[in-house]
């Protein structure tokens, strides 16, 4: 599975972002789908996921509650990010994360956001 990233850039505190996450190769394989973020001397974090077989289910990181959207595309095996209200401490490398049916993860390369104050 091949995870290729894109919508990161900079952009002003109360600003929007959207991300998207195109998967390729075995996508069939796919239980389930999120967004990782790593800051600057900080640990990777999940900021979002989302189930990618039958019904949606999806999960936030508290911090992003409320102002984060994910959703999914099953026909074009994609995945989405919807960042609204950004605040400086959204800035970071976010990565998309994909899990399979046997429990193996694949990243993505990851994208910058930069949110100015």
């Amino acid at each position: 599975v091949q995870l290729v990233e894109s919508g990161g850039g900079l952009v002003q505190a109360g600003g929007s972002l959207r991300l998207s996450c195109a998967a390729s190769g075995t996508t069939f394989s796919l239980n389930v789908m999120g967004w990782y973020r790593q800051a600057p001397g900080k640990q990777r974090e999940l900021v979002a996921a989302i189930t990618m077989v039958g019904e949606d289910s999806t999960s936030y990181a508290r911090s992003v509650k409320g102002r984060f959207t994910i959703s999914r595309d099953n026909a074009k095996n994609s995945m989405y990010l919807q960042m609204n209200s950004l605040k400086p401490e959204d800035t970071a490398v976010y990565y998309c994360n994909a899990l399979s049916s046997t429990l193996a993860h694949y990243w993505g390369q990851g994208t910058q956001v930069t949110v100015s104050s």
